[in-house]
């Protein structure tokens, strides 16, 4: 004795969002602001480590490792993730003069002409970009708030996260993907193959973590850095005869 089964097709007038849950949002933002692609132009800065490999610096991936390691945790990487914090912290607070305060100061903390191009270049392009594509009135408020001075990069990636993405996760994935650029520079440069640019990247998990949960208790008083050698490499990059990058 047979059974028939008979199925029913319904089309729903309205399609399912597959971003309506906050949290899945959130992850959407933050895996398009933090990719290679986003166009900042971030591929085109080595932050002193092309000067580093031709001095002889960085010479393997281990070399490597321990280079992008002292950017993270006592370079760029902890100033622009304790500024990103605080500034993050001043646009839910409603305080513009505060983050106007913490936008200058990110400006002088640049350590030589290259890096603070670097960092003004990409933060404005992560501004413009971002007002174009994911347009949100904080976006709009800090362009016209630092019209005709810097918006270093820190600042404009705050502007997207605050109350869009949360804090914590935001501050992991930009970290790692500081970190990834300068792997990513250090495959061309030294040069390593895509494996072990990928086991550099791996091998840089835990200081990524240490630095952004150090981040997140740091008052706004300790900020700066202590990577005077990667500052030398960035000033002696300036001169060098051939460059593949602008800083």
């Amino acid at each position: 004795m047979g059974m028939t089964i008979t199925i029913t097709a319904t089309t729903p007038t309205t399609m399912p969002d597959p971003l309506a849950d906050g949290g899945e949002a959130a992850l959407y933002r933050l895996l398009a602001w933090t990719s290679p692609a986003y166009p900042t132009g971030a591929f085109s800065y080595s932050h002193g480590l092309e000067w580093a490999v031709e001095d002889g610096l960085v010479r393997d991936r281990a070399g490597l490792e321990r280079w992008v390691a002292h950017v993270i945790e006592h370079g760029a990487g902890w100033s622009d993730a304790v500024l990103f914090v605080h500034a993050c912290r001043a646009i839910e607070a409603d305080d513009w003069l505060a983050l106007d305060a913490i936008a200058d100061l990110a400006a002088a903390l640049r350590a030589t002409a290259e890096l603070a191009l670097e960092s003004g270049q990409q933060g404005a392009s992560f501004l413009a970009i971002t007002r174009a594509a994911w347009p949100a009135p904080a976006l709009d408020r800090l362009a016209a708030l630092r019209e005709g001075r810097p918006v270093p990069l820190p600042v404009a990636q705050a502007a997207a996260v605050a109350g869009a993405v949360p804090l914590a996760p935001a501050l992991s994935a930009l970290l790692g993907a500081f970190a990834a650029n300068l792997v990513s520079a250090g495959v061309r440069l030294v040069p390593l193959g895509q494996t072990d640019g990928q086991r550099a990247t791996a091998a840089l998990m835990p200081v990524v973590a240490r630095t952004a949960r150090a981040a997140l208790a740091a008052p706004l008083e300790d900020v700066g850095t202590a990577a005077p050698m990667v500052d030398w490499a960035a000033m002696r990059h300036e001169t060098q005869y051939t460059r593949l990058f602008r800083s």
